[in-house]
């Protein structure tokens, strides 16, 4: 550094240092937080994280094995792949289960040697980065991506090998066409088996419905294209519980609902200018059909009940950045999560909105802000609750870095 120069002229220096103070103090408190975290680097930073239905017991050893669908972003050239990994997690029940601080590897949970807890079982070569993966409910070998290409592909991971051709071409068992543009909203239908929605910078969403590929064919066009968004549709989902009905948000800062029984270019049902900057995704409570949230880079995540979206349920207000991401548990009716750019992945418990606090707590945020996730040290992209197992998420960051987690049992259970 030249002499008489203050680290002001370096901020990333700083930013560092202070991003290492904040994780070095959250690894010393991890013993106190969580009952269990896994943390694993992969050799590229992952835009996509879900849980695949598949648990294997090995009561005995006192372990399951899960697995998760991955994607790689990689720089320069570097081949990407759509990838499957098998987790390695400890049973709750189990004799063996020690579930203790390991000094040495800075991981809470540990157990047995803790570098084959995460491991890639499957790479299959795909075109550029993935920017969303998502497997289909009701077949989970179909895993659906969304590319730097405006296709969507689908493979069935059961028809490919688990180390990819080394000629590093990318084949997709299906490309559905009708985008412009890439994007990232993706969802398969919970209802009709085979339906699966998309979003892009294009502005438009695309309806496919795989299950009409005729025989030998290998490509398949949208069975119908929505138009309603001015600028980007960031993120779409389809309701859980009502077949014909999805919604999108984009960054027009709208929030849309649409009924697939109408006319194409009358199928807007309800909509409503969300927040005060970009929506950048959306979720509908699974167990409440009338209610859904939507995050956004205004820092808030809002809540909604579509049967009147005149304003909002509630606002929850405590992230520093813009938030990408934002989804229900699927074990609890009022536990919601979102991530972002701050770094921090908070929980949030609905049944505690206008709680009494002391003024001790009130400084720590909201009531009804449970839970907070301080273990990465970059923007967090992705991240999604284990089906099976209560209160463990798994989060990927742009740093490389794979965490599954699960907070300790006497904060969710006060």
């Amino acid at each position: 550094m030249a002499p008489g120069v203050e680290n002001e002229d370096y901020p990333d220096e700083v930013e560092a240092r202070l991003l290492n103070e904040e994780y070095k103090i959250w690894k010393k408190n991890t013993p106190f937080l969580y009952d269990l975290v896994v943390t694993h680097a992969l050799e590229w930073p992952s835009l996509t994280v879900e849980w695949l239905p598949i648990k294997e017991e090995h009561a005995e050893a006192g372990y399951s094995k899960q697995q998760l669908i991955l994607g790689t972003h990689t720089s320069e050239g570097e081949q990407n792949y759509l990838m499957r990994a098998e987790v390695q997690l400890p049973l709750e029940d189990s004799e063996t289960d020690n579930r203790g601080y390991n000094d040495d590897s800075g991981e809470v949970g540990g157990f047995g040697a803790t570098n084959g807890r995460v491991q890639v079982i499957q790479q299959i070569n795909h075109q550029g980065e993935v920017n969303r993966a998502r497997a289909c409910p009701q077949n989970h070998f179909l895993v659906a991506t969304k590319t730097v290409s405006a296709d969507v592909y689908v493979f069935d991971y059961s028809k490919h090998q688990s180390k990819p051709p080394s000629d590093g071409q990318c084949r997709p068992d299906i490309r559905l066409t009708g985008h412009k543009n890439e994007g990232y909203g993706l969802s398969w239908s919970g209802q009709k088996e085979g339906y699966l929605l998309s979003g892009s910078d294009d502005a438009q969403i695309c309806v496919w419905d795989i299950q009409g590929l005729p025989d030998g064919a290998s490509e398949l066009a949208a069975l119908q294209t929505y138009k309603g968004h001015v600028g980007v549709v960031e993120d779409v989902a389809w309701h859980p519980h009502d077949a014909n009905i999805f919604g999108s948000v984009g960054d027009d800062k709208k929030l849309i609902l649409w009924d697939t029984r109408k006319p194409m270019d009358d199928a807007i049902n309800m909509q409503v200018e969300a927040h005060t900057a970009e929506v950048n995704c959306l979720s509908f409570n699974p167990f409440n059909e009338h209610i859904v949230a939507t995050g956004s880079a205004d820092k808030t995540v809002a809540l909604w009940d579509i049967r009147n979206m005149g304003r909002h349920l509630h606002v929850f207000d405590n992230h520093k950045e813009e938030i990408f991401q934002v989804s229900w548990s699927p074990k609890h009716e009022t536990i919601l999560a979102s991530s972002g750019a701050d770094r921090r992945l908070m929980m949030w418990d609905l049944s505690k909105i206008g709680d009494e606090q002391s003024p001790e707590d009130v400084e720590d945020g909201p009531p009804e802000l449970l839970f907070i996730h301080g273990g990465h040290t970059a923007k967090i992209s992705d991240f999604a609750f284990n089906p099976s197992d209560d209160w463990v998420l798994a989060s990927v960051a742009e740093d490389n870095i794979l965490q599954i987690w699960q907070m300790a049992g006497n904060i969710w259970g006060e």
